[in-house]
Formats: C-alpha cells, sequence, structure tokens
C-alpha cells in the first residue's frame, strides 16, 4: 500500500498543472544495536513509521517483528508518496514488542529518528542514531533508511519493417502500417501504439518509435504482445494484411546487426490456402530498452540541489523600521522576505548536503563608503547553517544598510550563472543551481536580464522570481517563458524556460506550504530536462 503525505492542494491557489512531481518510493529499515529490554533473552524489535500531519504524528504502517534480534534487517517496506514541493516529515520509531500489549505505548520504546523524506531521497541511504524520548541516545542504537524510487521509467525504442506484404490497392500496391495491443486482465486487447502510413509499397521501413515499457507490456518483457498490419484506406476501411504475436523478450534479440523476423499470417488466408506460407513478413531491425531518468533517478544518484537567495533592497521598499516597509520585521517576527526565504529554503535545503548556502542583495549603500552594491553579502554565511542562517543574516543587516536602487537582476544571474559553468564543466549530474529572487518592483535593466536568463538558459540552472508587495509585476510575468519562448534584446532564444515567477500576494491568505508548492512546481522537470538535454544521465544510475 502507498501512503499520501502531505496537504492536499488548497482551493485558493492557481492550478500549476500537471509538473508536481509525484512518484513512489519505497523504504526498506534496517537497525543495529538496539537497546536490549528482555531479560531473559534479546529485544524483538520492530519499526513503525509516522508522518506529521498538522502537527500530530500519524501512523503510516508497520514491519514485522525480528524475534530476539538487536540488528534486524526488516522485510516489509514502507511505501510512500514523494512530494518534492512539500515538506514531508517523517518519524522512524523502534519498539520491542511485548506479546501481552495491544496499545503502542504499551511496547518497549528502543529510540527514534526524525527527519524529512526530502533528506532520505537526497542521501539514497541514511545511516543516522536513534534517539530517546528524553532526547538522550539510544545506547549505539542506530538505524539504516534506503530509498528506492518504484516507477518503472523504462522506454523501449523499435525500428520495424516489412517484406513483400500483400498487395491490396487494385491501382497500386498497399499503404501499410502496424498496431501493437498489449492484452489486459481481462484477456481483451488493448491498442498501445499506431506507425505512420508508408505509401504505395510492399517493403515499408517505418520511423523508429519509442514508448514507455509500462504502456507496450505493463513493464514484463514476457506479456504477449499482438502486431497488426493493415493497408490504409482515406474511407477509413482499412484492410486487413496480417498478425503475429510476440514478447519483448523475442523482440530484444534484435541487437547488434541481428534482426528478429516474424510472420505476418491472415488467418482466414490461412485456412482456405493449403500452400499459404505468410501475407508478407515484419522484420524487427532493432529493440532497444533504456531508462527515462526521473528527478528521483538524479537527487538518488547523487545530483546536489545548490540554493542562492537574491534580496530586493531598493528604497521602493521603504524604510524597514516603519510597519508601511515590506522589509518591516512584525511583532511575529516575519515579513513576506522571511516568509518567501523560509517557504522555499526549508525544501530546497534537503537536497543540498552541507546546507551553506550564499545570500545575495542588490539595490543597497554599503558603509563604510555608503556606495551601491549590487551584491551585498555573498558567500558569508559560513558561520550559519541551512535556511534559518540566511533568514538571520537577512534580519541583522537590515539596520546597516540604506535603501537605494537600482533594481538589477542580470548581475547576480550571471554571478550564479558563473558556478554553473564550473559545474557544466564536469559533465556529470552532480550539482544543478536554484536561485531565488525576492523583489518588489519593476527591473530597471530588463535588457541585461533577458540577456542573462537566455545565456543561464544552456547552464544547470533555474531561477525563482517571488514579487513581494503590490507592484506592477507584468515584466516578471514576461519573464516566465510558459506563455512564450524568451528572447534576448539580439534575438537569441532561450533553450528552455528556466523562470518560474509567482506574487506572493496570491498566498497571503494560504497555507504557507502552497507557496512552496507553487514556486517549485516546475523545478524537477526542469533539472530532468537540462540533463536529458545534454545526454548527461545520473551519477549513480538505478540497475536497470
Amino acid at each position: 500500500m502507498a501512503y499520501t503525505l502531505g496537504m492536499a492542494p488548497d482551493g485558493r491557489t492557481r492550478s500549476v498543472g500537471p509538473q508536481h512531481c509525484v512518484t513512489r518510493v519505497e523504504l526498506s529499515v534496517t537497525a543495529s544495536n538496539l537497546l536490549d529490554r528482555d531479560v531473559a533473552s534479546k529485544s524483538d524489535p520492530f519499526c513503525v513509521l509516522f508522518h506529521e500531519v498538522d502537527g500530530n504524528w500519524v501512523e503510516l504502517g508497520r514491519t514485522e517483528t525480528a524475534v530476539n534480534n538487536l540488528n534486524p534487517v526488516f522485510g516489509v517496506k514502507f511505501q510512500v508518496d514523494y512530494h518534492f514541493e512539500e515538506i514531508q516529515k517523517l518519524r522512524f520509531a523502534m519498539f520491542d514488542e511485548d506479546k501481552c500489549a495491544t496499545q503502542l505505548y504499551e511496547h518497549d520504546f528502543l529510540g527514534e529518528f526524525i527527519c524529512t523524506l526530502g533528506v532520505i531521497v537526497s542521501n539514497k541511504k541514511l545511516h543516522k542514531p536513534l534517539i530517546l524520548a528524553n532526547g538522550k541516545p539510544a545506547g549505539k542504537g542506530s538505524i539504516t533508511i534506503t530509498a528506492q524510487e518504484l516507477s518503472d521509467n523504462r522506454i523501449i525504442t523499435l525500428t520495424l519493417s516489412g517484406r513483400k506484404l500483400d498487395k491490396k490497392d487494385f491501382f497500386g500496391k498497399s499503404d501499410p502500417y502496424l498496431e501493437f495491443h498489449k492484452q489486459g486482465e481481462d484477456g481483451k486487447w488493448m491498442l498501445v501504439h499506431r506507425t505512420e502510413v508508408i505509401k504505395n509499397t510492399l517493403d515499408p521501413a517505418w520511423k523508429p518509435f519509442t514508448v514507455p515499457l509500462v504502456s507496450l507490456c505493463n513493464g514484463d518483457v514476457d506479456r504477449s504482445i499482438k502486431v497488426l498490419c493493415y493497408d490504409y484506406d482515406n474511407d477509413g476501411g482499412h484492410d486487413f494484411i496480417g498478425e503475429f504475436q510476440t514478447t519483448v523478450s523475442k523482440m530484444s534479440e534484435a541487437q547488434n546487426s541481428v534482426e528478429v523476423e516474424f510472420d505476418c499470417i491472415n488467418p482466414k488466408k490461412q485456412k482456405k490456402k493449403k500452400n499459404y506460407k505468410n501475407s508478407g513478413v515484419i522484420i524487427v531491425k532493432s529493440c532497444k530498452i533504456a531508462h527515462d531518468y526521473t528527478f528521483l533517478d538524479y537527487i538518488l544518484g547523487g545530483c546536489q540541489l545548490m540554493f542562492t537567495v537574491g534580496i530586493d533592497f531598493t528604497a521602493s521598499n521603504g524604510n524597514p523600521r516603519e510597519p508601511s516597509s515590506l522589509h518591516y520585521i512584525n511583532p511575529l517576527g516575519s515579513n513576506e522576505y522571511l516568509s518567501a526565504i523560509l517557504a522555499v529554503g526549508q525544501i530546497i535545503q534537503d537536497y543540498d548536503t552541507d546546507k551553506m548556502f550564499p545570500a545575495l542583495g542588490f539595490g543597497a549603500q554599503l558603509p563604510p563608503d555608503w556606495k551601491v552594491h549590487t551584491l551585498l553579502f555573498a558567500l558569508c554565511l559560513s558561520t550559519f547553517s541551512g535556511v534559518e542562517g540566511i533568514a538571520q543574516a537577512y534580519s541583522a543587516c537590515l539596520p546597516l544598510i540604506r535603501f537605494y536602487g537600482p533594481t538589477n537582476f542580470a548581475p547576480i544571474i550571471n554571478h550564479v550563472a558563473r558556478f554553473a559553468a564550473q559545474a557544466l564543466q564536469q559533465e556529470k549530474a552532480a550539482q544543478y543551481f536554484t536561485l531565488l529572487i525576492i523583489t518588489d518592483g519593476v527591473i530597471s535593466d530588463m535588457d541585461e536580464t533577458r540577456h542573462a536568463i537566455v545565456q543561464a538558459s544552456k547552464l544547470p540552472m533555474s531561477i525563482i522570481i517571488i514579487g513581494v508587495g503590490n507592484a506592477d509585476f507584468a515584466a516578471m510575468e514576461f519573464l516566465d517563458g510558459d506563455a512564450s519562448v524568451l528572447r534576448s534584446n539580439t534575438g537569441e532564444e532561450a533553450i528552455r524556460d528556466i523562470v518560474q515567477f509567482v506574487p506572493f500576494r496570491d498566498f497571503r491568505n494560504a497555507p504557507k506550504e502552497t507557496l512552496a508548492k507553487s514556486v517549485l512546481a516546475e523545478l524537477p522537470q526542469q533539472v530532468t530536462q537540462y540533463f536529458k538535454q545534454r545526454n548527461v544521465p545520473p551519477i549513480n544510475p538505478a540497475p536497470e
């Protein structure tokens, strides 16, 4: 059984379509050096998985009990739905089974480990000490959690041709095409793929085509596939030429210039003619099965998401000491800038092992000379860790600077692009850079920004822009290439859409989780698109 973690989509937010990264992940659990709570023997441990819902822990499932074993390897796996754009908090709790106990609290507690699902998948295999309820170590007890994506992402590419097919047209030859059908659980055949029509030939050569292996045979390479050959007619009354049945296993024999041939049989003609051999031959010239890598394949393979924040300190934000300012920190210790930083950063940080994030600022005058600096603080968070460090650095700098201008994006984009270019030179899926820009106003260097984004689209890099306040954000919508391809002022097109813009005001009355869901919806797709375009596999791909 798979369990869905996280909140349901909020009805007040705009739809982000089918781009959410949702897939099933299997979690395997082992433990070692567990506490021994039994007198005459060793502990009989089992593991319980909980997830957090509205601040409460809700049980998702339990493993079997490992009798008399302090180093259990549990056979029961946990299957959960993985959502990249959500914080999915999990708790793994170990208990020593008491045969007489009916309630969970009556079993002896052996320790627990709490983390997010994002941390688990970004590490692939996580080994951590177990902690008791009082916060102290559970002896030398530890837990190891291994993640594996369950989706079958294999694809099959087939190249086929025909030889000496039956002539069906009175004034010509035939216009043949193929249909591939798979057999359902009810025994009925279902159309999976139809090739193009090759005009006026008895020896067609169809273009190679690629389909998901799940679509063709439910991922079962020994499942029957029926291939039908027809002669196309404009009136829709296509003439049946013949058919045959096969499997992916059989077609896979077509490798390294070795072809596999199938007699194309018309059963009616076969019954009528004694010397009937076939109605032609269908040839599988090539059959290749490959892995269509997903976002999780790259994350589980070792790809790190490098997170950078750019903050707007221009004068249009207002004096941060006054409540009307967008940088004013209210009595609750927050503002729209901080809310945006935490909403996005708390998710992204799980995918960067060192969690040391650079923060960039623009449009401020800095002491002691009070000159305008495009980059306010960069790579200076050595004493801070995680997104909370960025929040602390941001709050600490507000009394020390003067808000000024202009609102220039290009220098910040180019700054991060330089690091992305260095990762590009590695020619492996090790790092992908995400720049979060939070701003209140109109861009001053639009031409330079367009050029910078077009160039950055060639790199392992994405840009998230969150607009705070109530300004006109038409320019930001333009940079988000959902409606049309972004071009630089010289006419060069971005090779892919790497910008996602969201106005914060759309989420003021929505749960905080919905902002992150919206702004991060496109990121998994952008990561996989980049590496696929460059034909770069994961560093440590899952076995076929």
